[in-house]
Parts: C-alpha cells; structure tokens; sequence
C-alpha cells in the first residue's frame, strides 16, 4: 500500500553530519517541508553544542539528537536530562550500557523534558551498520549481528525505551517479536544503485519500510548530493510509491 506524502515525510530523517555551523543550518533550513525529521550527531554536536540543537529545533522540525549516550546510569540520567531540556524529540543511548542505564537515560530525558506530557523518545542504538558478523566475532560479541540486534531491543524494550536504532536486515524480525508502536530507526539506507561508503548492512528505502522500519536515517546520499533538496524528494517518491 502506497504512503501519503505526509506519511512518507515523516519517515525520512536526514542526518547532518557536518561541521560547519551555517551549512548545517542552511541544509536544515532548506529541507523544511522535504523532510520530517533532521539528526545531529556527534560532529555538530561537539562542533556547536546545545546551542546548536536549540536553533535548529526552532525551525520547526524534529531534532534527533544523536550522541549515543554510554555510561555509569548516574552519568547517563544527568546526560539525559540535559538533553531533555533542549527541546530534541528522540535521544540516542548505547544497548550495550545495560538495563540500568537504559532505565535512567528515560528517567533523565523525563525529568528534563520541556513537556513533560510528551518528553523525547529515548531508542537505544544496538549494533551498528558499519560492523558485521566477522567484525563482531573479532570484537568478541557472540550471537553475530542479528542474534545480538534482537537480545538488545529486548532489553531496550523492557527498559522503557521507545525504540531501537538498527539496521534494515534486522527490522522485519525486531517488528514480529516487538509488536506495533516500539520505534525501528533503520540507518544504513542507500537508495538504488547508492554507494554504500563505509556501511555494511544495508538496504533501500522502500525495502527497509516493507522490512517494518519506521523512521529511515539517511546522510550522504542527501547532504552530499550536488541538489539535497531533490534527492530528498526522490526517496520521498520512493516511499509514496511503495
């Protein structure tokens, strides 16, 4: 079943890993009404700050405030709250931090929430995109990277978390045995024929939602693009038409 456009907007995050202040707010502010959510992550954060999330956050969009929090719970809680207070509608914390810190991170982000009615929602990085099996078993993780993804939205879910961020293979199994309304971030998305650079478990944008992804991250193939307004819309097009 085709996607409205609003619909499809709503699942396209772009990720705006750069440096430099006025592009990241210029892209942002270019991509208003092509997107329906932008991510800043630890370049602009550790370039610009609160500050930085406060002033794109007031264009309108949801921020995703992408730091991927990995602490003692007690560091994490304070982090989280922090984080609340700037006004970002998702926080990212590692899986791997353990259920403790995974429940304060989601105490943190409540008690700092500007609306404490809606405070942001807290998804729980699993395993990256740019590891696979042999790059964990090197690592020592057993399980490779679906067993691993699947054990740690467990724990993420009975944390609290609202969500998890995965890659595209993992989210039609996270969506059977996690039911509806526990958010699947799909990074690692390449549209058609796309490079998928340092990435290793990929997909398209239409295979990640048909997978049961509910949000896609997508940078380069954007910010990168000599017109990123344009090949947002052409991953938008994708979304309606599948």
């Amino acid at each position: 079943m085709a996607s409205t456009r609003a619909v499809a907007l709503n699942r396209l995050a772009v990720a705006l890993d750069l440096s430099e202040r006025d592009a990241i707010v210029g892209m942002a502010r270019s991509l208003v009404g092509h997107c329906g959510i932008v991510k800043l992550g630890l370049e602009a954060f550790t370039a610009h700050g609160p500050a930085l999330v406060r002033e794109v956050a007031a264009l309108g969009m949801p921020v995703f405030l992408d730091l991927k929090l990995h602490d003692i719970p007690n560091t994490v809680e304070r982090a989280a709250r922090n984080a609340g207070a700037l006004g970002a509608a998702m926080v990212t914390v590692h899986a791997a931090g353990g259920e403790a810190m995974l429940r304060a991170a989601v105490a943190g982000v409540r008690a700092g929430a500007r609306n404490r009615e809606e405070p942001p929602v807290v998804l729980a990085v699993t395993v990256l995109t740019s590891l696979d099996d042999a790059a964990l078993e090197r690592l020592g993780v057993p399980g490779g990277a679906a067993g691993r993804v699947r054990a740690w939205a467990e724990l993420a879910q009975r944390a609290g978390c609202g969500g998890v961020v995965c890659s595209p293979l993992e989210a039609a199994a996270l969506r059977a045995e996690r039911g509806p309304g526990f958010l699947l971030v799909t990074p690692g998305i390449r549209p058609a024929g796309g490079d998928a650079a340092d990435q290793r478990r990929v997909a398209t944008p239409a295979a990640a939602v048909a997978a049961g992804a509910d949000i896609l991250v997508v940078g380069r193939s954007i910010t990168a693009a000599a017109d990123p307004v344009a090949a947002a819309e052409a991953i938008v097009a994708e979304l309606c038409a599948s």
